[in-house]
């Protein structure tokens, strides 16, 4: 699979500024012919700006895969035909591990922010050709990356199989055998992104939202999300369980812890907090 390489799964057009391992900025032109762009893919975009400065920092030997968000801050919806800004500061990055931070904004306002960020370091050469990551930084620093390549995501259909009305939700998450976006991430070592698997618990958070009564003419917003874990790799064609609890209760807040397991085995979670906010 190498058609979809740089193109499938790749949210970082230019690097704009950097000091490999401190700080680095970027931009990324979401595609004007795609139907959506999920907030989860901001957090992506994010990350992959993260991952090339510490990459560049260790001289392409390892990369970033997978890992924890202390807590991730969704402030504005985005939408297809917007350039995101994004920045991430670098505070550690060793042979083990990056951390950092970083936000995304649009037109100057800031759309989304990652706080505490833990990418544990893997060896570069089995995810990906090194000298093809290299190529594409210099690119990347240069000209830039030709913009609308991508061509969104397959919808993965949650199955739902239990819960107890306002209380919880159980699905499955049929995983994808095949798909272009395997070929980006990664070419060598194929593996479902974190952020899809976040996007999915997002939405049975959000669906189980819904049954939260609340006062006529008020609904519940997405606020962030807290204590993000990826336990495993997720490879195609498996079969994951994902449960969402409703986990804390007041007036104007809630929130809502998912698990996700393979088997019996816990392979992320995460807490979601919802808002009390006036129908527009």
């Amino acid at each position: 699979m190498t058609d979809g390489h740089f193109r499938a799964f790749s949210f970082v057009d230019r690097i704009t500024a950097i000091q490999p391992g401190v700080s680095v900025r970027g931009a990324y032109q979401i595609p004007a012919g795609i139907t959506e762009f999920a907030s989860s893919l901001v957090v992506e975009a994010i990350g992959q700006l993260a991952a090339w400065a510490a990459m560049a920092a260790l001289d392409f030997k390892v990369r970033p895969v997978a890992g924890l968000a202390g807590k991730v801050e969704f402030l504005a919806a985005v939408y297809p035909g917007q350039t995101l800004e994004l920045s991430a500061e670098i505070e550690t990055a060793d042979i083990d591990a990056v951390s950092y931070a970083g936000s995304a904004s649009v037109g100057g306002k800031v759309v989304l922010r990652l706080h505490d960020c833990v990418g544990p370091m893997m060896p570069l050469e089995e995810f990906d050709d090194p000298l093809a990551v290299r190529a594409r930084f210099e690119l990347l620093q240069a000209d830039g990356a030709t913009a609308g390549c991508f061509g969104g995501v397959p919808t993965i259909e949650l199955e739902a199989n239990g819960g107890e009305s306002g209380k919880s939700v159980a699905a499955t998450i049929p995983v994808p055998a095949a798909a272009l976006f395997f070929s980006d991430h990664f070419p060598r070592r194929p593996v479902f992104p974190g952020t899809l698997l976040m996007n999915l618990n997002l939405q049975l958070a959000t669906a189980l939202s819904a049954e939260i009564a609340l006062p006529v003419g008020h609904f519940w917003q997405l606020k962030s999300v807290s204590d993000v874990k990826l336990r495993a790799f997720i490879l195609p064609g498996e079969q994951l369980q994902a449960v969402a609890k409703l986990d804390e209760q007041k007036e104007d807040e809630i929130t809502i812890a998912v698990e996700t397991r393979r088997d019996k085995k816990l392979v992320g979670g995460a807490y979601v907090q919802f808002v009390k906010e006036v129908l527009p």
